[in-house]
């Protein structure tokens, strides 16, 4: 079709490759959205489990909370879930402890699939027996929503730290430095749960392309609605200076308030406007900027694409 976009599929040469430019950045661990083991949109951490390469950049899951399953019937999920704890590329923090987000929680989520606050507490606790029958560390479990849900809850629910997927504002739009004060200010409302926060960088948020062309997982989503509402990329620096005022932030903290991780949105929700990976002939400047803020892995030479 005339002026179609063409993506590359994801082949094991790929993954290797993303590796690769995500380790020159500097970034220490991925985040995988969990999904099923038979859900095509585990492909992804399926290559990546296959790669001679992952040792350079670790991972962990953000799980959705709809995936664990219900009260009657906890979701075989889970298990899996430590399985993959016990990976010997899944980050570890706090003398050695997994790193597990469990994201999207809110009042009536609680209500429709564990019936009380207190039988949900019971499921964490539970997993985190699970944990340790593994032999593993008890977990470090960032509950993550949105700080008006999660505040109240996070302390209930026997969290360690608390988070968000991403932050945004769905019925606004502005410039990145707009944006990033809507991602500060999530921070410090989360702080109010009284339990360290673990703060997410947004390296963007325009959500256009499935504004007009919606997903089918966004029924609500009706085609065009919506498009003025987004927020101007940020320069590569500009991303970079979120991302160090983010670790500088978490430093700033009272010791026991200090997480041991910051969360970026993110490598590639690319029809979100969050992305990292390069794209456009491999323009891979928002990772150059990262390199050099951070100094990290100056050994690491730099990416480029179509080397396989």
């Amino acid at each position: 079709m005339p002026g179609a976009l063409e993506f590359p599929k994801l082949t094991q040469d790929e993954m290797d490759l993303e590796i690769e430019q995500a380790a020159y950045a500097g970034i220490d661990y991925w985040a995988f959205v969990a999904y099923g083991p038979q859900n095509p949109m585990s492909r992804a951490l399926d290559n990546y489990l296959s790669s001679r390469l992952r040792a350079k950049v670790k991972f962990c899951l953000f799980a959705n909370l709809t995936n664990w399953g219900i009260k009657q019937s906890p979701s075989a999920d889970i298990s899996k879930h430590l399985d993959l704890m016990q990976t010997d590329s899944y980050v570890r923090v706090m003398g050695g402890r997994p790193l597990y987000f469990l994201g999207f929680i809110d009042d009536a989520k609680i209500q429709a699939r564990w019936g009380t606050v207190q039988a949900l507490r019971n499921q964490i606790a539970n997993f985190r027996t699970q944990a340790r029958a593994r032999g593993l560390y008890d977990p470090y479990i960032v509950l993550g929503a949105n700080p008006s849900s999660i505040n109240s809850l996070a302390r209930q629910l026997g969290g360690d730290a608390v988070g968000a997927y991403a932050f945004f504002d769905q019925v606004a739009n502005g410039s990145y430095a707009d944006l990033s004060t809507i991602a500060w200010n999530g921070w410090r409302k989360l702080a109010e749960s009284g339990l360290p926060v673990v703060p997410t960088v947004m390296a963007g948020w325009d959500r256009r392309p499935r504004v007009e062309h919606p997903v089918p997982w966004e029924p609500s989503q009706k085609p065009l609605v919506g498009m003025e509402n987004y927020f101007q990329a940020g320069t590569p620096q500009e991303i970079a200076q979120q991302v160090s005022a983010a670790l500088a932030w978490i430093s700033a903290q009272p010791l026991e308030h200090q997480a041991p991780a910051i969360l970026i949105y993110a490598w590639n929700e690319n029809d979100e406007g969050g992305w990292l990976i390069p794209t456009g002939a491999c323009d891979h400047s928002r990772l150059k900027a990262l390199h050099d803020a951070r100094v990290i892995n100056q050994s690491e030479p730099e990416p480029f694409c179509g080397r396989y």
